[in-house]
């Protein structure tokens, strides 16, 4: 009995010990980034590494939001994760909505290609040349209108929908209620657990849009913030702009980097406390007492 304890408090210690290693070696990179993001440029070519600056800075940031590209890319990241995400969850949900109704026509044929689009996808060329033939070319909705839903969304939306009872719909029906009335005056506020997730899953996808902006657009004007930043690790000084990096108090550019990530990192980071509240809610939200 006594070796087992002492067995169980040695894992016990190593577990910890695991543990706070691990939460160590996440957390670090994100605190340096931080961190030298507001050292002082003096201070940076003077040490070798800054755990905790003497003299604070805010040189980086502004260097950044007084550039011709930065500030661009930063409006158009909030207009993709904003305009884009709600185009999403509209889409999303009224598809949701259409193939969980038994009564839908060809029902199980949009089914089959709902599972179709999960299964194969078109690949990068045919896709290329469907947004080249809808003139979307250089245009930002050509990062919105190719991927605005996704069929594997809509099948577990759907079976969110399926949960609701069909007395609220009929009910609805009594008092008047069309299909679009139903969807947006009943369905939607009882699926507002599943509007948030699915909402902050496109959020996210819209914010860190890179790929698709690497094909599709080539003015550097029209760039989101991942590609910038993207450009910002190979050439610094072309990605950020009207920067003199001759001038005499040269910017570091690693200071530069860290503040962009920053900058690119917080406002999604942001965002996750205030829908927390609705993760915790689950399948309550919808429930209908007797």
């Amino acid at each position: 009995m006594r070796s087992k304890s002492l067995s169980g408090r040695i894992f016990d210690t190593f577990n910890v010990t695991f543990l706070v290693i691990v939460s160590i070696a996440t957390f670090f990179p994100i605190y340096y980034t931080v961190v030298l993001s507001f050292t002082d440029p003096i201070e940076y070519y003077k040490e070798k590494l800054i755990l905790f600056p003497k003299m604070w800075s805010l040189d980086a940031y502004k260097t950044l939001l007084t550039t011709n590209t930065f500030p661009s890319a930063f409006g158009i990241s909030t207009f993709l994760a904003a305009v884009g995400t709600a185009i999403s969850l509209i889409v999303t949900s009224g598809l949701a909505y259409a193939v969980s109704r038994r009564r839908l026509r060809f029902r199980r044929f949009i089914m089959f290609l709902l599972m179709f689009s999960i299964l194969f996808q078109p690949g990068l060329i045919p896709s290329y040349l469907v947004v080249r033939q809808l003139g979307l070319i250089d245009s930002i909705w050509s990062l919105i209108l190719p991927v605005m839903t996704s069929g594997w969304y809509v099948l577990l939306m759907k079976g969110f929908f399926d949960s609701i009872p069909d007395s609220l719909e009929e009910a609805a029906r009594i008092d008047g209620a069309n299909e679009i009335g139903i969807w947006f005056r009943i369905i939607l506020p009882l699926s507002l657990p599943s509007l948030v997730a699915f909402g902050l899953f496109y959020a996210v996808g819209y914010w860190n849009t890179y790929f698709n902006a690497l094909i599709y657009i080539n003015d550097f004007q029209k760039w989101p913030l991942q590609v910038v930043l993207q450009n910002m690790l190979i050439d610094p000084a072309s990605a950020t702009g009207n920067i003199d990096f001759r001038s005499s108090k040269q910017m570091p550019t690693e200071t530069l980097k860290m503040a962009a990530v920053v900058i690119a990192t917080v406002p999604i980071m942001l965002v996750y406390p205030f829908l927390q509240k609705h993760f915790a809610k689950g399948a309550m939200v919808g429930s209908v007492k007797e």
